[in-house]
Formats: C-alpha cells, sequence, structure tokens
C-alpha cells in the first residue's frame, strides 16, 4: 500500500530572484509552503509557509540543496539552466522567473544553447547578455506559477481519491 501523495512545496533559487514577492503572494493564496534558498542569509518575510535557508557559500551550494529535495509534485522557480535540468530529471515542475517552463522536452536544447553561447564568450565573441526583465515577464510569471499550482493540486485530489478508493 501506497501513500497518499504529499504537499507539494516551492522552491525558489533567491539569490537573484526578482519574483519572491510574487511567489510568496501566490504561495500564501493557495497555502503552498516555500523554500527561500540562498547561498547566505536572505531576508524572508515571517510566515509559517516560508521557510529560508542558507545553503553555505560554497560553489553551487543553493543550486545542490534545492536538486537533493525537489521532486515530482514539487515547483523549483530558478533561472540556471543547469539546476533547471537536474530539477525536471527529478519530476520537479521548473518554471524561469520569466514565466518560462522548463519541461523534459525542451531542457535538453536550452541546456545546449546555454553551452554554446558559454563557449562563445570564452573564446571572446560578443554574444550579449539576456534581456531585460520587464512587466510582461512579471505577469507571465504570475500566471505560470498560479497554473502549474492548480495543476499539481488537481492531480494530487485525484492521486487521493484514488489512493482512498
Amino acid at each position: 500500500m501506497t501513500s497518499p501523495p504529499a504537499t507539494p512545496r516551492i522552491y525558489v533559487d533567491a539569490d537573484a530572484c526578482p519574483v519572491k514577492d510574487e511567489i510568496y503572494r501566490v504561495a500564501a493564496r493557495h497555502g503552498v509552503p516555500v523554500s527561500v534558498v540562498a547561498g547566505n542569509f536572505i531576508r524572508v518575510p515571517q510566515d509559517p509557509l516560508i521557510e529560508r535557508v542558507a545553503a553555505g557559500a560554497g560553489m553551487d551550494a543553493a543550486d545542490n540543496w534545492i536538486a537533493e529535495r525537489a521532486g515530482d509534485g514539487d515547483i523549483v522557480i530558478t533561472a540556471d539552466i543547469p539546476l533547471a535540468s537536474r530539477c525536471v530529471k527529478t519530476g520537479a515542475d521548473v518554471i524561469a522567473p520569466n514565466g518560462k517552463p522548463f519541461t523534459e522536452e525542451s531542457i535538453g536544447m536550452t541546456l545546449a544553447v546555454r553551452n554554446l553561447m558559454t563557449d562563445l564568450r570564452s573564446a571572446g565573441e560578443v554574444t550579449g547578455g539576456p534581456r531585460s526583465f520587464a512587466p510582461r515577464d512579471r505577469s507571465a510569471f504570475l500566471s505560470a506559477l498560479d497554473q502549474t499550482i492548480r495543476r499539481i493540486q488537481r492531480r494530487r485530489a485525484e492521486q487521493a481519491a484514488t489512493f482512498k478508493g
């Protein structure tokens, strides 16, 4: 006999996340706990649903902390493509701060493009950087996060009904 599905959790790669306030609002509306993970101390609201995690200053400490815990039914918010790839492989839903979902179908190409751009920059090519974060990105993120939470909650409700039946 298997146990009923656990509560989803949102993991935030917080060091450079421009949508933390939006995450807190959406999570509170849905009653979803949030782990805000950074290399060192980071301020978070005083809320029982919000956990602050100082993962340590080591290289990729915050990424490793998130990747070791996120799994099926959890949501990871990150712009870090290697972290997104690791979390997609565990079954987590991964969303960039601009609302773009990272999926099993898209992560391979996204990772390849990132590696190509890194190689070009290291060879001295001027490739520019990512475009600036815009209000439309914030709106797209809010919509993507809300839809993802609703989809996970529906799936978990169906699993719980199956578990009981």
